[in-house]
């Protein structure tokens, strides 16, 4: 293997790395939202208009 092959092989492995540790941060804070719902206590949080 030479220095090229290895050099592209070393960045599709840590792009691949870095875009499952984001995929699994999104799914873990989508799941915690299900689990602990954001709820307004007096409503005027919710309402924006």
């Amino acid at each position: 293997m030479d220095k090229l092959t290895f050099g592209l092989t070393m960045m599709v492995v840590g792009i691949g790395g870095t875009f499952l540790t984001l995929a699994i941060l999104i799914w873990s804070i989508q799941i915690l939202k299900k689990i602990f719902p954001l709820s307004a206590e007096d409503g005027s949080k919710s309402n924006r208009g």
